[in-house]
């Protein structure tokens, strides 16, 4: 894994955290896989929150997999988000 600026460590654990950004959007834009990411939360979030994350992304509610994902949705994000492009860092 290839060492991120804070700016990039924000946003990975940002997208971690939303519901309906898989782990294929993060891969997609920052090259890291799912793995990366846990730890990624491990090392900067504390032990209570990572652990809320863990059983958040687990439970059902989270859409992380797209694997369990319903068909119908076929984008990586809210349509109501702004565009992922192809810069590292999504424009805010």
């Amino acid at each position: 894994m290839s060492a991120f600026t804070p700016a990039e460590i924000d946003r990975i654990i940002e997208m971690a955290w939303e519901d309906r950004t898989p782990f294929d959007a993060i891969e997609y834009q920052f090259g890291i896989n799912e793995n990366q990411v846990r730890t990624i939360m491990r090392n900067n979030l504390k032990r209570s929150s990572f652990e809320l994350w863990r059983k958040r992304v687990h439970s059902g509610v989270s859409q992380k997999h797209v694997a369990k994902r319903n068909d119908d949705i076929m984008r990586f994000k809210c349509s109501r988000q702004k565009n992922i492009s192809l810069n590292k860092i999504a424009k805010r």
